[in-house]
């Protein structure tokens, strides 16, 4: 299917689920402290349907509508489990268009890499850009500045993790667009970024976890510590958002000013235990809806049903 092709398919496709749609079961935002500016946080979330992605989609269309969000930030593993091959692959179809078709989602999704893109064709990630009106993904890490209001200002930054990790960089095999990357460079942009900005919140967004209960390889976030997280304290960061683990964790530790938020898989969840700094953790499916105004920021974390399950808010 060349580009042409795919971008007709597309259009059609848009089109008949907007004017076909049923009537949406209703959800309430009252109790939940959403404020006027909205958005949600969804990762690992390709899996052709499969697991609970249909339902964690239905419920994200829910939140959009009902609490008016202005994005979606898609920290990663969007194509399980080898990437995509082109902008052509039909997993951008299976994965993604097909399955987040609510007329509430329709808007910009700022994407990032995670660890399965980098199995894959990684610069088709960037290249979808100029495919699909609402995947914005200008380069593999960059920022984003929001205009909450008159006196607030949200400035997100998205990162590009597993270049940061040495696994990923020494396995050319399975990751070989990894080690071709200079991720010193990237410590400098954020470093950079974060020196400069003037914003009433900060967030950085990557697919790996800084801290985290895993049984993942302990070196991944051994990589993330000493060579991200020193950046997240100099610059007194509110929040690193990340996915990856496939459950829900918000971590806490002594003597660091970030609060550090693990996002749930929206679509497959794994078990999940408490560690040192665990604030809240649980092993569901789901996404983070996330509230903002000019003296607080508030994490709603959601499960496959659209329920909050967990609220934590962050005051200035």
């Amino acid at each position: 299917m060349n580009t042409k092709l795919f971008q007709i398919t597309l259009f059609f496709f848009t089109a008949f689920t907007l004017f076909s749609c049923g009537s949406k079961e209703g959800i309430s935002a009252k109790g939940l402290d959403i404020s006027d500016y909205n958005f949600i946080i969804a990762n690992d979330l390709g899996r052709n349907g499969y697991y609970d992605q249909k339902p964690i989609a239905t419920a994200m269309g829910q939140w959009a509508d009902s609490a008016g969000i202005e994005f979606v930030a898609a920290a990663g593993d969007i194509h399980h489990f080898n990437g995509v091959a082109s902008v052509n692959d039909p997993l951008w179809m299976t994965n993604y268009e097909l399955i987040y078709s609510d007329p509430s989602l329709m808007l910009d999704w700022y994407a990032m890499l995670g660890n399965h893109e980098y199995r894959g064709n990684t610069q088709a990630c960037l290249d979808y850009s100029k495919v699909s009106r609402r995947w914005i993904m200008p380069s593999r890490y960059y920022t984003v500045v929001k205009e909450v209001d008159d006196n607030t200002t949200l400035r997100l930054v998205f990162i590009d993790t597993a270049p940061l990790i040495e696994k990923y960089r020494n396995d050319s095999l399975d990751y070989p667009d990894a080690y071709k990357q200079d991720d010193k460079a990237q410590l400098h942009f954020i470093d950079s970024v974060l020196t400069v900005s003037k914003e009433t919140w900060n967030i950085v967004i990557g697919h790996h976890p800084v801290y985290a209960y895993t049984l993942k390889d302990d070196s991944e976030r051994a990589d993330m510590q000493s060579k991200l997280d020193p950046i997240l304290r100099k610059h007194k960061v509110d929040f690193y958002f990340c996915g990856h683990i496939h459950n829900f964790q918000h971590i806490k530790m002594t003597n660091s000013p970030v609060d550090y938020i693990v996002n749930s898989s929206a679509s497959r969840s794994r078990q999940v235990e408490k560690i040192e700094g665990t604030q809240f953790c649980s092993n569901l499916s789901g996404f983070a809806l996330c509230s903002v105004d000019s003296t607080k920021f508030t994490v709603n974390l959601m499960d496959k049903d659209g329920r909050s399950i967990y609220k934590y808010t962050r005051n200035k």
